[in-house]
């Protein structure tokens, strides 16, 4: 008998992988960056940490003595466990001021009276994104043994709540000024390579213009032009708006360069052809090119925002009392020079966020640099 011939098996179904946008391929290179990740993910608990304050914090702004001020408390230790018992437990110890005869300082000493520590204990009323509540993560609920976790600055205050609460001020204002000169830069940018002319003309001579403003000599005449009266933390916005306003040019003569040759597109020119209005094309059609490049920008630019703000609040022009900031906190290292620093070392600790802060931006915005170079993905 002779073999039947074996039936030929159809090829089996070709897949073909399916198309990823820019954005998408970005995403994926950005997350294989280690480092860039983890600048990202501690910006965020950095937010999460500012808009949670009143709850994270174990006091409120105004939740202090006025009667018997600690001034510069050192540090409380947390205690795990009782070394006289052995009980396990958190818990703080209560510090009594004492003056030293010999130096004239104030010194805290442990009386020995312990205080446990108590999770989710109710206190002072706030509200979080509208919600009220009176939950704090952690605190003692003994008004005369508080938990001083990163010391206490001038007035007795705990530093470890006046930093958070200052972070909503310093990443706000950085985040603000920043998205409003991007803003104005797209849309100076954008005209001035569409219409072209005196259009072009009349935009490039104002970027001069302002460019030549001293920004720092600027600052300080605006704010001595406010009377003494007005609300601190609106007059620092007003003068970060005015700082952003002013700090566009950059921005929209990169833009200007960049979408000159984008206009000539094929693609452009059909939209013009079909009848699209001048703001569909700047805006749905030319500016998305560009999208790459302004987020690197954005997470660039940001950091240095927070590092201006810092220094304005530092030089006594910035964020006033009852309102604080990173640079308001850092301006208290100096009332006692060099041996305040050496004496409360605590109150550098601001300093260190800021410095933090600014990495983890300049992490994040090297990571998304990388992401979007198409030489650099493999």
């Amino acid at each position: 008998m002779t073999a039947l011939p074996t039936p030929i098996q159809p090829a089996p179904p070709r897949t073909t992988a399916r198309a990823q946008s820019q954005l998408q391929v970005a995403w994926g290179q950005f997350c294989r960056n280690r480092l860039a990740s983890t600048g990202g993910v501690f910006i965020i608990l950095l937010y999460v940490l500012a808009i949670f304050a009143p709850f994270v914090a174990p006091d409120g702004l105004s939740n202090y003595s006025t009667t018997s001020i600690t001034r510069y408390h050192a540090p409380t230790p947390l205690h795990f466990r009782d070394p006289k018992t052995g009980a396990w437990g958190l818990y703080v110890e209560k510090f009594a001021q004492t003056m030293n005869p010999t130096t004239f300082l104030q010194e805290f000493r442990p009386t020995g009276e312990k205080c446990p520590v108590r999770w989710f204990l109710p206190g002072d009323t706030y509200r979080i994104l509208g919600i009220a509540g009176n939950l704090h993560l952690f605190g003692t609920g003994n008004p005369n043994c508080k938990i001083f976790l990163w010391g206490a600055e001038g007035l007795g205050r705990d530093l470890f709540t006046r930093t958070i609460y200052a972070s909503q001020i310093s990443l706000t204002i950085g985040v603000l000024s920043v998205l409003i000169s991007t803003l104005i830069g797209m849309v100076m940018g954008s005209l001035a390579a569409y219409f072209r002319g005196w259009v072009d003309n009349v935009i490039n001579r104002f970027i001069e213009v302002i460019s030549a403003i001293p920004y720092l000599f600027l600052l300080i005449l605006l704010r001595s032009l406010f009377p003494q009266g007005a609300n601190p933390i609106l007059v620092l916005f007003l003068l970060l708006c005015i700082l952003a306003f002013i700090s566009w040019g950059d921005l929209a003569r990169t833009i200007r360069s960049q979408l000159l040759s984008v206009r000539e597109q094929d693609y452009v020119t059909a939209a013009n052809a079909l009848g699209s209005s001048q703001g569909r094309i700047m805006f749905r059609h030319m500016l998305p090119s560009m999208t790459s490049y302004l987020i690197v920008t954005l997470s660039l630019a940001i950091p240095g925002t927070i590092l201006l703000e810092s220094g304005l609040s530092f030089l006594g022009i910035g964020a006033v009392e009852p309102y604080v900031s990173w640079g308001t906190l850092l301006n208290q290292t100096q009332d006692g020079g060099i041996a305040s620093i050496t004496d409360r070392p605590w109150m550098l600790i601001p300093g260190f966020f800021i410095v933090f802060t600014v990495m983890c931006y300049q992490l994040l915005g090297d990571g998304l640099r990388d992401a979007f170079d198409p030489r650099k993905r493999q």
